[in-house]
């Protein structure tokens, strides 16, 4: 009898002290969700929220908490659909923490969900690209000026089409070198030649 009233007693003071201690109470008594609107921390309600299943609520409480938690916001934008965000999230606690698993398992699982980005092709299996500068020019004054774009599928690479070229490791790796370096200079990674300063 004085066990059941201390017990009783115990119950009503935790009742009639404070949303902490009554958030403790309903979380031990399996209520996440009746926790959640006792305790005022929005980093620990969040979690609650997040365990009694209102993910949008959740998503919102850890918005409201800031960098503390990031992890969970990561977990919540995913139970909300939001993927792109939520590995953006995961990313930031593995730039913390490259050796969190946890946030590299979950992120690798965001990114799974992510449907793949497709690029646009010139039909002949190329990325299309287009040169905004000339070497030589400058790129901020040629910024707007869009070059020529790559063939536009004249030539398939078949074995009749790979039989034609020379087997020339020099030369390819000269025109490649070449190529490479118009690339940088077109968007302004490499300073252009300056002639024979002597």
């Amino acid at each position: 009898m004085i066990r059941l009233a201390l017990i009783f007693a115990g119950v009503i003071a935790l009742i009639v002290s404070g949303g902490d201690a009554r958030g403790k109470l309903a979380l031990m008594l399996g209520m996440p969700g009746l926790a959640a609107e006792s305790i005022a921390a929005p980093s620990v309600k969040g979690v609650m929220l997040y365990n009694a299943g209102d993910y949008a609520a959740a998503d919102d409480a850890f918005r409201a908490a800031g960098r503390n938690s990031t992890y969970n916001r990561g977990l919540s934008l995913a139970a909300t659909g939001n993927y792109p965000l939520s590995r953006a999230y995961f990313d930031a606690v593995l730039f913390a923490n490259p050796a969190d698993s946890e946030a590299r398992e979950n992120r690798n699982v965001v990114n799974a969900l992510i449907p793949a980005l497709q690029g646009q092709g010139n039909g002949t299996g190329r990325i299309a690209t287009l040169i905004i500068a000339t070497p030589g020019g400058s790129p901020v004054a040629e910024a707007r000026r869009l070059g020529k774009p790559l063939d536009e599928g004249k030539r398939v690479a078949d074995a009749a089409w790979l039989a034609t070229l020379p087997d020339d490791p020099g030369e390819f790796l000269r025109l490649r070198l070449r190529d490479e370096y118009g690339r940088r200079l077109a968007i302004g990674l490499t300073a252009p030649d300056k002639g024979d300063p002597w």
